[in-house]
């Protein structure tokens, strides 16, 4: 079974999930998408509407805003794979709890395990928190790398702050260029 065929397997198991209570309120679950062979792998904390929509992570304006950054590095988008550590969106996009990230993250690990990437970068805040570190500061934190095992893990805004807060511009490019000199 190929990389891809074992993805599609779990993604068709994750489809009706209900470990948690999201599953309650979702349109469609967002397990993940990109290249099963993927070096570089993005997690960020969980859908949002129109993620919910489409059942594909990060295809909102925030996701518009990764995809330009990704192209300003010369990273193809068809290389990497992305997912949410959270499959399901939550009301009002709130954040995730504790108990529903508890519920997820055999998902994302099924997902890692499958796609073995050399790099792992946190979108924002919260993605940091889980796979990173639980008091991790992502003001002070953003591009530093962290040895987990196998992978190398580094955070960076997630672009749904870049759009609230267009002072974040530069930090996000710089820590994109150094995740593509990373990647080389």
């Amino acid at each position: 079974m190929t990389k891809a065929e074992e993805l599609n397997e779990i993604k068709n198991r994750c489809a009706g999930c209900k470990k948690c209570g999201l599953c309650e309120t979702r349109t469609n679950s967002v397990f993940g998408t990109g290249n099963a062979e993927a070096e570089l792998m993005f997690v960020g904390e969980a859908p949002g509407e129109q993620e919910d929509l489409t059942g594909v992570p990060f295809v909102g304006r925030a996701g518009q805003l990764l995809d330009r950054y990704l192209y300003a590095v010369d990273i193809d988008r068809s290389r990497v794979y992305i997912a949410n550590i959270l499959k399901c969106r939550p009301p009002k996009n709130r954040d995730p709890l504790p108990a529903e990230e508890d519920a997820c993250m055999d998902w994302l690990r099924a997902q890692v395990k499958i796609i073995r990437p050399k790099i792992i970068v946190c979108l924002g805040r919260i993605a940091a928190m889980r796979l990173i570190s639980p008091d991790y500061r992502i003001t002070k934190e953003h591009g530093q790398w962290v040895e987990r095992g196998d992978f190398l893990i580094t955070a960076v805004y997630h672009p749904a702050a870049i759009l609230r807060d267009p002072g974040k511009r530069e930090a996000m490019m710089e820590d994109m260029k150094a995740i593509a000199d990373r990647l080389k």
